[in-house]
């Protein structure tokens, strides 16, 4: 029982112990710290639960704005208007840079004024008990004021949309630009002193570092280094699956700026130009460790005197992992069907699809509904993308390559087992007899549907039996552009070719609210901002193992789809157009990226 002295000490306190948020013995703690705090402003004990106890701040003061009936912002800071951004940020430069400062430091955003009283400035502060609040709201000469409660994730998604943070290295490079403008290269072929020179200019260095930094927050998945002739490099940016152009470095040797990439890599040999190389850098960004995965082929210049290479660098960002299934996008027929196989205490689960399909994050997606402290998860990648909680993860290098640690995995008695790609049919064999001897297996395969991922096993030699009955489930997914919230408009006039191309009934789609890509500066004039996953889920149910069983010289891939078409399953063409019914994409995004089956 809880001392009824702490019950009466503090409110917020007792409802978080009662709520079962904190236990008894640290409510007692975190009371003793508050009342033996020396800090020049006294805190309370929520803020002490978060500072010095390390809680989850929007849990504990979601918590504090519902004692103290705070309303919470309810609005996601992407579905923000541009036109309300600009108010925002035109009261926070009102007040100055101290004030502006102070806000900042206090997780605090002028919101709006009221609707309905103009005099009342809302301002969205991340805890709603700060005392400093009442300043503020006294340095934007608000005549009167309300407090509501923003979710701390959201404040700083917010402030960087609306004051994005400098990037220092671009700020130098924009003061060296001259540098590059004086400088003359000569033509005549690689000259190793002349390129030493060039390498060590603190212009390139900064032109690198700044595009990993720009990179991670424009939200891409790939930075590509594109050597040009005429000692030009395209440095591209791929966002929502679409190369970008962001910057173009001239008067400047290609070899140059990939040998500040290499210089800024781990494991790579910036003297080494004939071979492909793969490295690894890792950041500090806006306080977040981000991981970049760098690979360099060698490529063929205008010139027999270039030694071009191409560079692409994959962004590896934790905080895009997805732990929750109900982000993925998997609806209906194929929700059910994944939760059941992953359910199951031994068999496989397949993700198949093109390479950036999303099939990583969807394993591990899977993977965080499955782990337990009484389970062994183990997992073999090469390369290990993202760093799996709860999960041993094999380390891959020279000394044990991928092959030989599948081999000696059974030996280290797992429950669940993650083989990041069946390569061959080695790989593939060992993943479905670990399926099949009591293991949840989870792996990938490179095929257009899940049905060709049945005859693709079958034609790597895999008995039918085995794909038969150690299989649960194959998932076929692809990523489609999502419509930007801010600029998407309803579709009035249908365009009749495209439609009766598609097979589409226009009359039909008539009774659905659908939307069209428009564009706008929020999602840099494409109309998308953002991707979601569509998918193709087939079920090994009996009707499914039994055609594949029989199959003969070859397994029936129409057979399978027939039936699992009866048992419910989508194609991906039809998942996509289900998104569409939902008003999250268009009808000619899901056209350009699936088949007609």
């Amino acid at each position: 029982m809880i001392d009824t002295n702490l019950e009466m000490s503090d409110k917020i306190g007792y409802l978080l112990y009662k709520k079962g948020i904190i236990d008894a013995q640290t409510l007692e703690r975190a009371i003793n710290a508050k009342n033996n705090d020396k800090s020049k402003v006294k805190r309370n004990l929520a803020q002490i639960l978060v500072q010095d106890f390390g809680y989850d701040h929007d849990v504990i003061f979601r918590e504090v704005a519902i004692l103290y009936a705070f309303r919470e912002l309810d609005t996601r800071p992407e579905e923000i208007p541009e036109s309300r951004l600009q108010l925002i940020r035109n009261l926070i430069e009102s007040g100055g840079e101290n004030l502006k400062k102070m806000m900042l430091e206090h997780g605090v955003i002028p919101f709006m004024f009221d609707d309905r009283n103009r005099d009342k400035l809302i301002l969205a502060a991340t805890d709603p008990t700060d005392r400093e609040i009442a300043k503020i709201a006294f340095g934007l000469n608000a005549k009167k004021h309300e407090v509501i409660f923003i979710k701390k994730k959201d404040y700083e998604k917010l402030i960087n949309i609306i004051l994005p943070p400098e990037n220092e290295f671009l700020k130098e490079l924009e003061k060296e630009q001259q540098e590059f403008l004086e400088s003359s290269v000569d033509d005549s072929g690689i000259d190793e002193q002349e390129l030493e020179a060039e390498i060590n200019r603190s212009a390139l260095i900064n032109l690198v570092e700044g595009a990993l930094i720009e990179g991670v927050r424009k939200g891409a998945s790939d930075i590509h280094f594109i050597p040009r002739s005429g000692n030009k490099t395209d440095i591209m940016f791929r966002v929502d699956g679409n190369l970008q152009l962001w910057h173009t470095q001239e008067n400047t040797l290609p070899e140059a700026v990939v040998a500040v990439v290499k210089d800024r890599s781990k494991g790579m040999d910036r003297f080494e130009r004939e071979m492909a190389q793969d490295g690894f850098i890792q950041r500090e960004i806006d306080n977040h460790i981000i991981r970049f995965r760098v690979s360099i082929l060698p490529m063929v210049g205008t010139e027999l005197k270039n030694k071009f290479e191409s560079v692409v660098i994959r962004i590896l960002d934790d905080r895009k992992v997805i732990k929750d299934l109900d982000k993925l996008g998997l609806a209906g027929y194929a929700r059910k069907a994944f939760e059941k196989a992953i359910n199951e205490p031994q068999g496989m689960v397949i993700l198949t699809g093109p390479t950036g399909s999303g099939k990583s994050t969807t394993l591990v997606a899977a993977l965080y509904q499955v782990i337990t402290p009484e389970v062994n998860v183990l997992t073999v990648e090469d390369p290990v993308e993202y760093v799996i909680e709860g999960a041993r993860q094999l380390k891959i290098g020279f000394k044990m390559n991928f092959e030989q640690a599948i081999r000696s995995i059974l030996r280290h008695d797992p429950d669940i087992v993650l083989v990041g790609e069946m390569r061959d049919k080695e790989t593939a064999e060992t993943a479905i007899k670990l399926a099949n001897t009591g293991h949840l297996t989870f792996s990938t395969l490179h095929t257009n549907d899940a049905p060709s991922a049945v005859s693709r096993l079958y034609k790597m030699g895999i008995e039918p039996f085995l794909i038969a009955y150690a299989i649960n489930l194959i998932v076929a997914q692809r990523l489609i552009r999502r419509l930007c919230n801010n600029c998407k408009k309803k579709v009035v006039n249908f365009d009749e070719d495209l439609m009766n191309a598609a097979g589409l009934n226009i009359a039909e789609w008539r009774n659905y609210t659908i939307y069209q890509a428009v564009g706008c500066d929020q999602c840099n004039h494409t109309g998308y901002k953002g991707r979601i996953a569509i998918h193709e889920a087939l079920y090994f149910t009996k009707e499914i193992r039994h055609i594949i069983v029989k199959a003969g010289e070859e397994v029936d891939e129409e057979k399978i789809r027939e039936q699992a078409r009866k048992d419910g399953t989508l194609t991906l063409r039809e998942a996509g157009l289900e998104k569409v019914k939902m008003g999250l994409t268009s009808i000619e995004e899901v056209l350009a990226n699936t088949t007609e089956q």
